[in-house]
């Protein structure tokens, strides 16, 4: 099979899930991280402290915060692990 009958069928089955005639095969979800509660209620920092010790900008932080990014890779992991353990920002915090 070509990589263009791949696609061509991949699209076709995602329209049939979309439409609801075919089920997914699998459905993967992630949990995305409250970053300003976490950053305000839970740790009490600012943007910029929070960013200097999450290694992004303020933007990315701004970003995240307004919903119109999303925390991914190690930082989404970092983000679900400071949730459950807030005394790893501060391990984080002094390298």
């Amino acid at each position: 099979m070509s990589i263009f009958n791949e696609l061509q069928a991949s699209l076709e089955e995602a329209v049939d899930i979309q439409q609801g005639t075919k089920k997914p095969a699998r459905v993967t979800r992630y949990e995305v991280a409250d970053v300003k509660a976490i950053r305000e209620d839970l740790l009490k920092v600012t943007q910029a402290e929070f960013a200097a010790t999450m290694g992004v900008s303020i933007d990315t932080i701004k970003s995240w915060e307004s919903k119109r990014r999303n925390p991914a890779g190690l930082a989404a992991k970092v983000l679900a692990t400071i949730k459950d353990n807030p005394q790893i920002y501060s391990a984080l915090a002094a390298h």
